[in-house]
């Protein structure tokens, strides 16, 4: 059985780093109104992981479109006809389910206690965790929101994006440039659909060739995954060396021009995050590259503390999917 992390601190796990944040949330949040609910939220993640190890990049991933829209209020998760989730830049968001059932258990152990944006932190850390990377102590306390917008996915990321339009974004969320690369190797475990990259192989920026910047060695490889007429949604890994595992291995496919993704690619060109980018991929060694399984704890938690509700903002939400 899985034991309880205030008790017994996980591999990798990086100390604590106060007991209170400047956002007003706090470690061991939860400890005397509902003192099992990080265990029920990884217990959660855990099943799920088990029956399909690709969940875990989806809590990541919808963790990260949460704070980035609104802040991190669980905003993605409400439904409606323009809510966030309809939104194309959310096109592929997965893991809705899981987040479902933890809630579930959750209000049948302490009612009307844990939020909703609390437990996609809390299941995004343990899916980093249980992907063989770092893991971390989680400041609680967020309520959930109570607007969902399409039309304000606009914040979120594009994978054609340049470099100064991703920094912007971050800097958006008072992230930085170094917030932004470490968040980034969250790609180690993700994957995209061909529709997403396709335009790079074949005709780019209209020349009728691929992008330069593409290895000539991992060109036939997409080329083979991705055909001018094939399924674009088939699914390809964006760190071809380590599929599955959250290591620094995605930083070596930057540097040496095999990323998926343009703007992932782009990372390597760009004078403000090359350096981070060189010192990562110079930096594999053990499960996961060492300086990038310190950083990217600090990153998540600074991206997890964008624009929270806490004390009596929002609410908590009954069901994830609805407001109160």
């Amino acid at each position: 059985m899985y034991q309880k992390r205030r008790n017994n601190q996980p591999k990798g796990q990086v100390g604590s780093l106060g007991t209170r944040t400047s956002q007003g949330l706090q470690r061991g949040f939860y400890d005397s109104n509902c003192p099992d609910a990080e265990d029920i939220v990884r217990s959660t993640v855990k099943k799920y992981y088990n029956n399909d190890a690709t969940i875990a990049p989806g809590l990541l991933r919808l963790h990260f479109h949460d704070c980035f829209v609104q802040g991190c209020d669980a905003s993605v998760l409400i439904s409606g006809a323009s809510s966030e989730r309809t939104a194309p830049q959310n096109f592929g968001l997965r893991g809705f389910e899981v987040i479902d059932d933890a809630k579930s258990q959750l209000e049948a152990t302490c009612p009307g206690v844990v939020s909703c944006a609390d437990i996609l932190a809390l299941a995004a850390r343990d899916s980093v965790d249980l992907t063989g990377g770092p893991s971390w102590s989680v400041p609680l306390g967020r309520r959930d929101g109570r607007i969902s917008s399409a039309a304000d996915a606009k914040a979120l990321p594009s994978p054609a994006d340049p470099v100064s339009v991703q920094r912007q974004k971050f800097a958006d969320q008072g992230l930085s440039d170094h917030d932004l690369v470490t968040l980034v190797g969250a790609h180690t475990i993700g994957q995209t659909d061909c529709a997403l990259f396709r335009y790079r192989l074949f005709n780019f920026t209209a020349t009728g060739n691929a992008d330069p910047t593409i290895s000539p060695a991992f060109l036939p490889q997409l080329r083979a995954l991705c055909p001018p007429n094939g399924d674009p949604s088939r699914r390809v890994a964006l760190d071809k060396d380590s599929t599955g595992t959250f290591d620094a291995s995605f930083f070596k496919n930057v540097r040496d021009g095999n990323a998926v993704l343009e703007s992932d690619q782009r990372l390597w060109s760009d004078d403000a995050t090359q350096g981070l980018v060189q010192k990562y991929a110079g930096n594999v060694r053990g499960l996961f590259g060492l300086r990038f399984a310190y950083d990217f704890p600090k990153a998540m938690v600074s991206m997890s503390s964008v624009a929270v509700k806490t004390g009596r903002q929002g609410e908590i939400r009954r069901k994830c999917s609805r407001v109160n």
